[in-house]
């Protein structure tokens, strides 16, 4: 049975929403059930801004996500908010560019990659959310690069089309850099 519960945190502007966009879109492309639930404080960039995502091979009962299986943190508030809902056992992926705490739990596997230092030096900082999608489908194995493709040619249509390769190149960039650092 899949039952993968996922919280982005970030702040406005880092791509949380789209994040959990291309993991549900990404699931649903597999055949899987999803929920996709955004929250975003009062300013858009600068702001909080969350994202819960459910992912079964059964119907979600509910988008409402207490206890994540998986947590991708961009910044340290949502370290510091989000640590001690992880289920124990949980996957934790940290923005090590802007994160320099470490988190305080032994009961999880936290992975830090540094986002924002790889973007830049992918010289596209603007597709880092891709990049986060990639390092989370490595990871966790619980969505599929090819998966993630086809969110991408799914989202990017018509005018955005011209985005499409850019953003599969920061998906793959992401996916190698945790398939090499992490021996997956």
């Amino acid at each position: 049975m899949i039952n993968e519960k996922l919280i982005v945190a970030g702040f406005g502007g880092q791509g949380v929403l789209m994040i959990g966009k291309m993991v549900a879109l990404s699931a649903m492309e597999n055949g899987m059930e999803v929920s996709w639930l955004p929250a975003y404080g009062s300013e858009m960039r600068g702001g909080t801004a969350t994202c819960s995502v459910s992912v079964s091979d059964e119907p979600v009962d509910s988008p409402m996500i207490l206890k994540p299986t998986s947590l991708i943190v961009m910044n340290l508030p949502s370290l510091l908010k989000f640590e001690d809902r992880l289920a124990a056992g949980g996957i934790m992926i940290i923005n090590s560019s802007l994160v320099h705490q470490e988190p305080t739990r032994t009961d999880i596997k936290a992975f830090k990659i540094p986002f924002n230092d790889l973007a830049m030096e992918a010289g596209n900082e603007r597709g880092m959310n891709m990049l986060v999608a990639g390092v989370y489908a490595a990871i966790t194995e619980k969505i599929s690069l090819q998966n993630l493709y086809d969110a991408v040619d799914h989202t990017f249509v018509d005018a955005k089309a011209k985005f499409a390769q850019g953003n599969k190149e920061m998906i793959k960039c992401g996916y190698d850099y945790a398939t090499k650092s992490f021996k997956m």
